[in-house]
This record gives structure tokens, C-alpha cells and sequence, in this order.
């Protein structure tokens, strides 16, 4: 957030320190054609006097990066916990020694869900020739609803929701429902993480919602009601979108200029990583709850750091809270080397952009047209991107190594974004990121169902992994950019909206393989394609000055001078 204050010593200003505090002043009185994008090369007064990125700031967003692992581990652990298994109708007492495909053809449980009624079995034994065994049933009726199951326990997935809840047959669709809960409280805390991060601070919700997170985390642990369970996993859901938001945006307002597209970027990196760690935790454990413990722990030890991490500075400055912005500021000039003034000053903004709200998204003819471009593009980055994840137990071969390889395409897919977001603009290499994903579907699409190229499948969904992460790194930034920063917290919200009901479906479009093969890829694809199509709409970063003036200039003067107050 930017700050329309000015450091004064008690020396007389120099030539230059008259053209810095002009500079600084601009804010107050832009120009019509002033573009409200230019605030992020611009610093402020806090980034001047602590330095706009040095050592303090580097330990501080990393530290606060750390705040993605368990976040990641939460939204991708039911990749293993609700994997499928094989199973079918518990065999009696008296056959338990039986071939598993016998006692299927014997009491008729073709599809695992039924079997032969009213059939003594006291009257079998294990030693029942299959003929003999037939004879009894052929003389019985119908098919009734098996009441318990049997699960293979040597099938390296272990203990599921599956087999815990017997969640198969007519509740298989439970297994989607609690991985909806979870995205359900994911897709609520976007809408209303931003709200209450202005209101209450960034520090404030971000460890409250930790500590809520890990305490709901640990909870799951030791809840045996599936009903239980799926509302606290809606609760965990709900928290851990607001850990998320708020150790972002806690980062980005450590620093100024241009290094908030960095560290908004480098928050991600912990991502890749936590995929793979949940990989072998799953691998190792084969059991629900003890990864749902393993995953659970590490909330607590990031929770100690409240003693370390200060709030947003900016943060403070807008609320008026003076004396601890300026304790903020010393530490960290001093961790960071810098001599400050003898005497500075810290105006507070006399005008807050959280008066703001979303109708002010439709009050322009540009504003207009990012915000449908965003809403379209929210939803397909979300829709694709955790549709590759959360699917990975679908997709053939072996889960772990599966999801390890996602996590790892991952790391130099932030990495060579990053790299060349500094170089070019962003608008093509994020069209170019969803095309790419949209190719790399479709070639899996055309290999989906042939086991004796399955590498070659799997091949290609890393490669979409590897593209579509990259837009995932970039849609943030690009989006925080081309709002006016008055408006700029309500349409990141307003993008959650999407992001939220993505989310939602993504269990469900599952299913569709159940209905066709290809279907699932094929969808993929589509929206891949069609969210590419959708940015060549939006304006260049580098054009964006005229374009942001196009549409009613009034209101879009007024955004751009309320913009520049915070």
C-alpha cells in the first residue's frame, strides 16, 4: 500500500530530497492521463526509510512463505486419503479362506455392491468345491444390497475415508462431498479473508487462522463420525484460505516498487515442495489419520511465529497507528544497515480504499472488461490447475510418484516465470502458459486409455502441470496490477468469487470418466484454451496508461486519485 507522507530533517532540504518529496507528493493530484498501474514501480515513505527490499525483508517473506506449506498439504491430502480400493461383500465366517474371485462368481457380487440372498452359508465350508457351492445357490432368489465390505489390504493406498466409512456403492459420492466441503469453506474464506484482513490486520488474521487451521487440522485426527468430519473440514477450509491470503499480502506490503511482483511470486515456491513432502508422507504412513497428524504438526511450530513477524507497516500507517509503524521501521533499518533521519515524519492517508466496493468494478468500460476477463480467467486457472492435482489418483500408474512429479515440474515453472515476467510483458506469457496447458491436455486426451503408452500420457500431463503452474504464478500478479489500487482488494475478492466455484466442481468433474474415458482431459482442454482466448482481450501492462482512461473518464479519473491515496 502506498503512503502519501514525507521523511523531513532538520537540515534544509537539498535539490534532491525536494525532487523525492515531489515526486511523493504526485499522488495527491494526478493527472487524467496518470495510469493508477505506475504505483508499482513507485515507493513510499516506509519503503525510502527502511529500504525498499534488503535482508529484513528477504527473512521476513520467507518466514511468511512457510505459511503455504500446511496450506498445501490440507488441500492435497485427499489425493490420498479418499484414494479408491479395491474391495467387494464381506465374505461369512465359514468361507473366509475363499479366493476373493470365487467367492464374487459364487455369490454373485459382480458388481461388489450385491450378492445372492438367503443363501445358508453355515451349510458351505472352505473346502466347498465351487460346484457344490453353485448347486446351494442356484437355488435362490435375488440379489440384495451387500451390508459390510472387505478392502485389499496389500494395495500400497492403506487405510482410506474408503474403507473407514465403507464409502463405496451408493456412498461413493461422499468421497466427492468431503473434498467439496473442504473447497466449499476455501471458496467462503476468499470472499471474506480480504474483509477481514483490512479490518483487523494482516498479522491478526493470519495467526489466528493458523492457529484455527491447525487446531481443526489436528482435530481430524481424532474424529470418528464422518458427519464430524466433513464440518470440520469445511472449517479447515474456511481458515486456510485466510492464512493464504493474509501471508501474502503480508509479504507483498513488506516491500515496495518492483519487488512486490518478486516476493508475491517467490510466496509460491514452497508449493512444488509441499507436494512432493506429501507424497512421501502418504507413501510412508498408508494411512488417513496418521497423515492427517503428520500434516497437522507442523501448524504449531509456525504458530511461535508471533514473536517474530511484525504487521504490515502500511497496514498501520492507514489505521493511524503511528508509534508502531515507526518501531517497525528502526528494527528494520537497523537489521538492514540503513541510517535513518534524525527527524522524520509519517502522515497517515487521509482517505482509505477499503471505502471501496464491488460496484466500482463495473464503473468504467476498462474496468468493466478486466473484471469479466478475470472472472473467466479465475475460474479456468483454478478449474485446470487443482483438476491435475486432485485427479492424480485417476490418472494411471502410481499415485506418489505421480504427484512428485507435479510438485517438481512445478519449482522451474515459478522459477522460469519469474525470470521472464521481468522481461517481457505478462499479458503473452500468460496467454502462451494456457494455450500450452490446453495442448499438453489434449495430446493426453488422445493417449487416455491406451496402458501401453501410459508414460506417454503422464508425460504430458507434466508438461500441462509445468505450463499451468506458471499461469498460476503469474495470474496473481497480473490481476494486482491492472486494478487501480483503490479498487485493487475488492477485485482480487471479486476473482476468489470464480476461483470459489472451481474449486467446488473440481471433485465432481471426476465423474466423468466414469461416463467416457477422455471426457475429463478433454474438458481440461477446453478451458485451457478458452481462458488463453480470454486474455488476449485484456490490455498490456505496458499500454495499460491509455487504456485505463478509455472508458467514462470521470470514473476513472476518480479511481485513479482515489487509488493513489493508499
Amino acid at each position: 500500500m502506498h503512503n502519501t507522507g514525507k521523511p523531513t530533517t532538520a537540515s534544509p532540504p537539498t535539490a534532491q530530497q525536494q525532487q523525492q518529496q515531489q515526486q511523493q507528493a504526485r499522488p495527491q493530484s494526478p493527472s487524467p492521463g496518470r495510469n493508477p498501474a505506475e504505483d508499482e514501480d513507485e515507493t513510499d515513505v516506509i519503503g525510502d526509510l527502511m529500504g525498499h527490499y534488503g535482508k529484513w525483508q528477504l527473512l521476513m517473506t520467507v518466514l511468511l512463505s512457510l505459511f503455504q506449506v500446511p496450506n498445501t498439504f490440507h488441500i492435497s491430502s485427499s489425493v490420498y486419503q479418499a484414494a479408491n480400493k479395491d474391495f467387494w461383500c464381506q465374505r461369512p465366517l465359514e468361507l473366509q479362506q475363499m479366493p476373493v474371485d470365487e467367492w464374487r462368481n459364487l455369490s454373485g457380487s459382480n458388481d461388489n455392491c450385491h450378492r445372492w440372498e438367503g443363501i445358508g452359508w453355515s451349510s458351505l465350508a472352505n473346502d466347498t468345491t465351487l460346484q457344490e457351492a453353485a448347486e446351494v445357490v442356484a437355488s435362490v432368489g435375488n440379489l440384495v444390497a451387500c451390508e459390510s465390505w472387505e478392502y485389499e489390504t496389500h494395495d500400497n493406498v492403506g487405510n482410506t475415508w474408503t474403507s473407514e466409512w465403507d464409502l463405496v456403492c451408493d456412498k461413493e459420492h461422499l468421497k466427492n462431498v468431503a473434498e467439496m466441503f473442504f473447497l466449499l469453506g476455501v471458496a467462503t474464506g476468499g470472499i471474506i479473508s480480504g474483509y477481514l484482513s483490512d479490518k483487523f490486520g494482516r498479522k491478526t488474521m493470519l495467526f489466528i487462522s493458523a492457529i484455527l487451521q491447525t487446531i481443526f487440522g489436528l482435530c481430524l485426527y481424532f474424529c470418528s463420525s464422518f458427519e464430524l468430519y466433513l464440518t470440520l473440514r469445511a472449517l479447515l477450509g474456511l481458515v486456510s484460505v485466510s492464512v493464504t491470503y493474509s501471508a501474502l499480502i503480508l509479504a507483498i506490503e513488506y516491500v515496495d516498487g518492483k519487488w512486490r511482483t518478486i516476493a508475491g511470486m517467490y510466496n509460491l515456491f514452497p508449493l512444488p515442495i509441499s507436494y512432493m513432502i506429501i507424497s512421501g508422507l502418504a507413501y510412508l504412513t498408508q494411512d488417513y489419520q496418521a497423515l492427517q497428524l503428520c500434516i497437522g504438526l507442523p501448524g504449531i511450530f509456525l504458530c511461535f511465529l508471533w514473536f517474530v513477524v511484525p504487521e504490515s507497516p502500511r497496514w498501520l500507517l492507514v489505521k493511524g497507528r503511528v508509534d508502531e509503524v515507526r518501531r517497525i521501521i528502526e528494527a528494520a533499518a537497523k537489521f538492514n544497515g540503513r541510517q535513518l533521519p534524525v527527524d522524520y515524519q509519517l502522515t497517515p492517508p487521509t482517505q482509505e480504499s477499503s471505502s471501496q466496493n464491488i460496484t466500482h468494478l463495473f464503473r468504467s468500460s476498462y474496468l468493466r472488461r478486466i473484471t469479466i476477463c478475470f472472472l473467466c480467467i479465475w475460474f479456468t486457472m483454478n478449474l485446470v490447475y487443482y483438476g491435475i492435482i486432485l485427479n492424480m489418483s485417476s490418472f494411471g500408474g502410481n499415485v506418489y510418484l505421480n504427484s512428485a512429479l507435479a510438485g517438481l515440474v512445478e519449482i522451474p515453472a515459478i522459477a522460469v516465470a519469474m525470470y521472464i515476467i521481468t522481461k517481457v510483458g505478462k499479458k503473452w506469457l500468460f496467454c502462451a502458459t494456457l494455450f500450452c496447458a490446453g495442448v499438453a491436455c489434449f495430446c493426453a486426451t488422445i493417449t487416455e486409455g491406451r496402458e501401453d503408452i501410459l508414460w506417454l500420457k503422464i508425460t504430458f500431463l507434466m508438461m500441462g502441470k509445468f505450463t499451468i503452474s506458471a499461469g498460476n504464478t503469474i495470474m496473481p500478479v497480473y490481476t494486482a496490477e491492472l486494478y487501480p489500487t483503490a479498487i485493487r482488494n475488492v477485485g482480487v475478492g471479486a476473482c476468489n468469487v470464480a476461483a470459489g466455484l472451481a474449486l467446488i466442481l473440481t471433485p465432481y468433474i471426476s465423474l466423468l470418466n466414469k461416463i467416457e474415458g477422455h471426457l475429463l482431459m478433454a474438458l481440461l482442454t477446453a478451458w485451457s484454451i478458452f481462458g488463453g482466448f480470454v486474455v488476449l482481450f485484456l490490455p498490456a501492462t505496458a499500454v495499460r496508461r491509455n487504456a485505463a482512461n478509455s472508458g467514462s473518464g470521470g470514473g476513472n479519473q476518480n479511481a485513479a486519485s482515489a487509488a493513489k491515496q493508499v
